[in-house]
């Protein structure tokens, strides 16, 4: 959640903030995905071949989307960065039934 509100605040001050900033937000939010990819990935995880599929094509996805809103400028483009943020969060807090 704290990655999906960086990046939310980001988008809402998009002109006004610095490419540092921008830089900043982005790179915290790429170093949460690798750590998430690597483990739900790796060979110790304990998760499903098709969920560690799901996790790695939304991780590929995320890099993808990260490099294009630093090279397009596209404010925007956060948008689907943040949703997926706030669904694997939300995810990750449900207590199973």
């Amino acid at each position: 959640m704290k990655a999906a509100a960086r990046l939310q605040l980001i988008k809402d001050e998009w002109e006004e903030s610095s490419l540092a900033e921008k830089d900043e937000a982005l790179v915290y939010n790429r170093k949460l995905w690798t750590i998430l990819v690597t483990s739900a990935t790796g060979e110790d995880s304990q998760l499903p071949q098709e969920i560690k599929n799901n996790i790695a094509t939304l991780g590929v996805f995320i890099f993808k989307q990260t490099i294009t809103i630093m090279t397009d400028d596209d404010a925007n483009k956060l948008t689907s960065i943040i949703g997926i943020n706030r669904a694997i969060a939300e995810g990750l807090r449900a207590t199973p039934e």
